[in-house]
């Protein structure tokens, strides 16, 4: 029991400091809350490239921190911002600088979605042997279903989050098969996004996206095979 109450409030007082932050923000700059949610709201990527690219020398920063905050709530569509990138920054750095700032973004949400939730989900699946079932499946083949499921362009990023936190699924296995998975997906999403805004098309970025996935997807599928041959030796 004491402990229980000691996880409370743990919990509520990481929640406050979340709330303290976004305080301290409008306090130092009163418009910048209102403007980012209007941003978001409207979901103009030429728009939300001009704002980025407003603040000059620190555009990559802001960019980066704006595009991490997006995945980690998972709302709007993270092509928005992928593709704002590739205008600002070029095709190859965009891609990068999205991949990754997504990819840390989306364990963000892990580690707070596990840390406020998993143990109300816990006493959930308990309850249901289906769901038991599902949930131990995640724990040891969580890798690959996530990794597929991140390959996917336009699936929402806050459904994918929510089951990789809530699961079984290692921490260490979502955010590589979200790294990798990542990759294709908001590659073919900048770059369609990119070419459609710019009116240029070059078959070529889309060939190289592709090889690359697959050596990154082939790697994976090799570091799923050694964890397994791990787990099968214990």
């Amino acid at each position: 029991m004491p402990a229980i109450k000691s996880l409370r409030t743990v919990k509520l007082g990481a929640l406050a400091a979340i709330v303290l932050l976004f305080v301290i923000i409008h306090l130092i700059n009163p418009a910048f809350l209102p403007h980012i949610c209007g941003l978001l709201a409207r979901g103009d990527i030429q728009e939300t490239a001009g704002y980025i690219a407003s603040f000059g020398s620190g555009a990559i920063i802001f960019s980066f921190l704006l595009t991490l905050f997006v995945n980690a709530l998972g709302f709007p569509p993270a092509i928005i911002f992928s593709t704002a990138n590739t205008l600002i920054f070029g095709i190859f750095w965009g891609i990068v600088l999205s991949v990754v700032a997504e990819t840390i973004g989306v364990a963000f949400s892990f580690i707070l979605l596990r840390f406020f939730f998993r143990d109300a989900a816990e006493k959930i699946i308990s309850r249901n042997k289906t769901l038991s079932n599902l949930d131990r499946y995640s724990g040891s083949r969580g890798f690959v279903v996530m990794l597929i499921a991140r390959m996917v362009p336009y699936i929402p990023s806050v459904l994918l989050n929510a089951i990789g936190a809530l699961s079984a699924m290692k921490f260490r296995d979502y955010v590589i098969a979200s790294l990798v998975g990542k990759f294709p997906s908001t590659g073919i999403e900048a770059i369609i996004g990119h070419d459609a805004i710019t009116h240029q098309e070059d078959p070529t970025r889309m060939i190289v996206v592709i090889i690359l996935a697959v050596i990154l997807i082939a790697g994976a599928w090799l570091y799923e095979r050694h964890e397994q041959r791990k787990l099968a030796e214990k």
